[in-house]
């Protein structure tokens, strides 16, 4: 989705200009035409032509996406109609993007378009949301349906935060060591080189090495930041490719202590995920497959991918996502029983707040290593080279600097 200036005028010879959100100029155009509006032009907004300008992949925030569906729940269920409702949203709507997805929600609705499928059109929203969408039109609740889908969404904020607070301070701490080692390397070490060759004489190996590093990393920052820039894009573009994304997964997986965690955070996010679309009334092969595509790990959304295709030749869930080999043995164990007993979403919730209490504690006792690892490291490296850059003042003190 693109974003596009259009100037027009009503059937009363008013002239509009106002941004839309669409796939393509000519798609825009043949919208507003059909609603009886004439276009005199349409520009890509920004500074580039629209032969030239590339789409943008823009998002709505979580928490902002939360707020409009509580806030169209509560229209709803006063009795208001979808357009109705879509107007006075768009209205109080402050974000300039996500008012021109609105916009565009409206008009296609208003074009005979489920609301559904308008959202789904938009390319920015959740795989979820609008599956969970449809299977309350289907079902003719809707407002039941995303009252589900706020609480999952709620949820799922909430701990997505508790997750981010407790990774703050040893970022922080990692910034701080790379900000400190950059700094002694690039200005502090260089002085001293200097030094020691207005001095003269023999220094010890350690300092050697040292100074060359210093005096290097000063000489060729430049072009090593060049590389590290280049390395840098195109290492992000193969991990966003389906062979980088699951090697980079495989990889998480198998990291000591950290993998483990990973692992239960999808387990989490996925059982509530299933649980959600199954109480909208959904079926269990089109939920599995919308989880499985919302799924970060590709590891365990190829493994529910598998697993869909088991169910739908006949095989239980919990069979299925044994065969896959990711699923931990305790949540397979869990959804067999929820499956014997006739109250699957039920148990996916509960499968779902055990390894969301387990991430937490797991997180928290992770943490409570990993910080002082940093600082001994932090300690350790500034040690080093602040030894390494004074011993020979040691031993010019001595007497053994000639």
């Amino acid at each position: 989705m693109a974003e596009y200036t259009i100037k027009m005028a009503d059937e009363r010879g008013h002239v509009l200009e106002q941004v839309e959100n669409g796939a393509s100029a000519a798609e825009i155009r043949d919208r507003f035409s059909q609603q009886g509006y004439f276009v005199y032009s349409i520009k890509t907004k920004g500074l580039l032509s629209t032969e030239f300008n590339l789409p943008r992949r823009r998002k709505v925030k979580q928490e902002q996406f939360v707020i409009f569906n509580q806030q169209f729940v509560t229209l709803i269920h006063a009795g208001l109609p979808i357009i109705q409702s879509l107007e006075l949203l768009i209205k109080r709507q402050r974000n300039p993007f996500f008012r021109s997805v609105l916009q565009n929600v409206r008009d296609r609705v208003r074009g005979g378009e489920l609301l559904s499928e308008a959202f789904e059109a938009q390319k920015v929203f959740p795989k979820v949301y609008t599956t969970t969408l449809l299977a309350g039109e289907k079902s003719g609740n809707l407002e039941e349906v995303l009252g589900r889908y706020i609480s999952f969404q709620r949820l799922s904020v909430s701990f997505r935060k508790k997750l981010i607070s407790s990774l703050v301070y040893p970022a922080l701490l990692v910034a701080v060591l790379i900000v400190m080692l950059t700094f002694l390397i690039t200005f502090v070490v260089p002085k001293f080189a200097d030094l020691y060759h207005t001095l003269g004489g023999d220094l010890p190996p350690m300092t050697s090495l040292m100074l060359a590093i210093g005096v290097n990393a000063k000489a060729y920052s430049v072009y090593a930041l060049g590389v590290l820039v280049i390395v840098g894009f195109f290492g992000w573009r193969w991990m966003r490719s389906e062979s980088g994304s699951t090697y980079m997964d495989r990889i998480k997986l198998r990291t000591p202590m950290l993998g483990d965690i990973w692992l239960k955070y999808q387990v989490a996010v996925f059982s509530r995920m299933l649980s959600t679309l199954l109480s909208g009334g959904l079926p269990l092969v089109p939920s599995l497959e919308t989880a499985g595509e919302s799924m970060q790990s590709r590891l365990m959304a190829h493994g529910i991918e598998s697993s869909t295709r088991s169910v739908r030749e006949g095989q239980g869930l919990a069979k299925s996502l044994e065969e896959t080999k990711v699923f931990p043995e305790m949540s397979v164990e869990m959804i067999e029983v929820g499956e014997s007993t006739g109250a699957l979403p039920a148990m996916l919730n509960s499968i779902a707040e055990f390894y969301e209490e387990d991430v937490n504690n797991a997180l928290a006792t992770a943490m409570s290593l990993i910080e002082p690892i940093i600082l001994i490291v932090m300690g350790v490296v500034v040690a080093f080279v602040l030894i390494s850059l004074y011993l020979p003042i040691f031993s010019l003190g001595a007497g053994s600097l000639h």
